[in-house]
């Protein structure tokens, strides 16, 4: 269930029987010819899907994350990494101050998850959804190839009604460590770091169960750290 349906007392009958929250994060950023908020859009709705059966509540997404590489990009605004860890590590203590002692983060974007490390205390857990070894399986299985702003973004929910999307497949995408942003947009072209630019929507969506089971494993398990 979504913060953003509830009231704060409803919330506070919530913390009588429970204690879990998931805090969504994500990136607005380019994502060739995918929504600038694909990032965003993945990590709340697979957070909101997972916990809905179990009642949990979803905070809103953090819409924007650390993406100093796309700043050649309109669109891409980027915070710098300690602020994000701070911000996060202020987020995470107040959420456990209010009685909420298990917070699971549920990240949509690459350039987050360093933090995972920098932010570790009892309660936390955080979970890269497109990161596993079984949903990496997956996409392998298709295209290993698919990478940043590919078909593998590429759901129903993410892309642009309007926008006709390249056919065929791109070459994976070299000289991608460079941290010049012009450097870098010389480098991506269009954005995508290759691979199909879209597959079928069976193909594409049994991942997406995929990830949405697995998150709500981890909720339906519990931890303590």
């Amino acid at each position: 269930m979504r913060v953003r349906d509830l009231n704060w007392m409803q919330l506070e009958s919530y913390l009588e029987g429970d204690d879990r929250i998931v805090l969504p994060l994500g990136s607005t950023e380019q994502h060739a010819y995918l929504s600038l908020e694909t990032d965003n859009l993945l990590a709340e709705r697979i957070a909101t899907e997972a916990a809905a059966p179990l009642g949990v509540p979803v905070l809103p997404v953090l819409a924007y994350g650390v993406t100093p590489r796309f700043a050649a990009y309109p669109g891409s605004p980027s915070i710098a990494e300690e602020t994000y860890v701070h911000l996060l590590s202020d987020l995470v203590g107040s959420l456990q101050g209010q009685g909420f002692r298990r917070v699971l983060i549920v990240n949509g974007h690459g350039g987050n998850s360093f933090a995972a490390e920098r932010i570790l205390r009892d309660g936390l857990r955080w979970h890269d959804w497109w990161r596993s070894e079984r949903i990496r399986a997956m996409v392998d299985q298709i295209d290993p190839a698919g990478s940043h702003a590919s078909w593998m973004e590429n759901f129903p929910w993410t892309r642009l009604a309007d926008v006709p999307l390249p056919s065929g497949h791109k070459a994976a995408v070299e000289r991608l460590d460079t941290t010049d942003p012009v450097e870098f947009r010389r480098a991506a072209g269009d954005g995508s770091f290759g691979g199909f630019y879209e597959r079928p929507d069976e193909e594409v969506l049994r991942i997406w169960e995929a990830g949405v089971a697995e998150v709500h494993a981890l909720l339906e398990a519990g931890w303590s750290g």
